[in-house]
């Protein structure tokens, strides 16, 4: 069932809407929760599209029933505003989180919490997944409209184009603080904060489509370097054809929760994969590795 919800807060503009799926054998029960955080259009295309492909996986045992809850948030950037007008950032962390952790109860806390997010959301989701990673469990990010680069000067027109100068004064201060931009650009966080991410074990599930319209896979790559550069373990998919929007969505999302799934239900220890281990050991020790 999905039940509607309100939050007020002086954080920002509110009360904030939420929408919760929620499995209906679960209720009461705690289950894993997971924060799923809207595009640039809003919230309510998202959870219904999610909800459908999540009901499906539900009904073939190919995903652990949670908790998903979306809330409304307009065109934000799930971002603490440079002015302080709005905290987005801060209202997510501090009271939505707390709020559905208390009504749903999920067990083990941040393990069996993951965040996530499409376009926008998927930005947001990196953000607030890599500036907090002891926060949750995993990173989902569909599509995430991020730059390919680690300061501001260095964004060329053709990946920010679709923001004006206007929207991005409003959030990163007029005039424009680059600093404060890149303390809040996923690739530049890693950067900084590549010690605690790894040390935290999230995990991470980005992809993006080769035929983005805005151009997407050129941030999704430069942040996949980044993380692999940093010897951040995470999934990476460039998905053959995809564009922004159409067709592609719905399996999209169901490969992105099947990657969830994965994380709540690990599979089973698999004698076949210990004889190989044992295997490339000899190998290792015999070329003079050390396993």
């Amino acid at each position: 069932m999905i039940e509607a919800g309100n939050l007020a807060t002086s954080l920002v503009p509110g009360p904030v809407a939420f929408k919760a799926l929620v499995p209906d054998v679960t209720v009461g029960q705690g289950a894993p929760l997971f924060l799923c955080l809207h595009g640039g259009v809003g919230g309510h295309d998202l959870i219904d599209q999610l909800g459908r492909v999540a009901r499906e996986m539900w009904a073939a045992a190919a995903l652990p029933e949670m908790v998903i809850v979306a809330p409304e948030t307009g065109a934000s950037f799930y971002l603490d505003y440079r002015d302080g007008s709005q905290k987005w950032e801060t209202f997510l962390m501090t009271e939505l989180l707390p709020h559905v952790r208390a009504a749903y109860a999920p067990p083990g806390r941040s393990q069996n919490t993951l965040i996530g997010g499409i376009s926008m959301g998927g930005m947001g989701a990196l953000r607030l997944g890599l500036k907090y990673p002891d926060a949750f469990g995993a990173i989902i990010a569909w599509e995430p409209s991020i730059e390919p680069a680690y300061e501001w000067r260095n964004v060329k027109l053709e990946d920010r184009f679709y923001r004006s100068d206007e929207v991005m004064e409003a959030r990163f201060g007029r005039p424009f603080d680059e600093v404060y931009w890149a303390l809040n650009n996923p690739a530049t966080i890693v950067k900084m904060n590549a010690r605690a991410i790894r040390a935290s074990g999230i995990r991470i599930y980005l992809e993006v489509g080769t035929d983005d319209a805005y151009g997407l896979c050129r941030g999704a790559e430069f942040l996949h370097r980044t993380l692999y550069d940093h010897d951040v373990r995470h999934e990476y998919r460039q998905v053959y054809g995809a564009d922004h929007i159409g067709p592609t969505i719905l399996p999209r999302l169901r490969d992105g929760l099947a990657f969830a799934a994965r994380i709540l239900r690990p599979p089973p220890p698999d004698a076949r994969v210990s004889r190989l281990r044992e295997l490339v050991d000899t190998q290792k020790r015999r070329a003079g590795l050390r396993p």
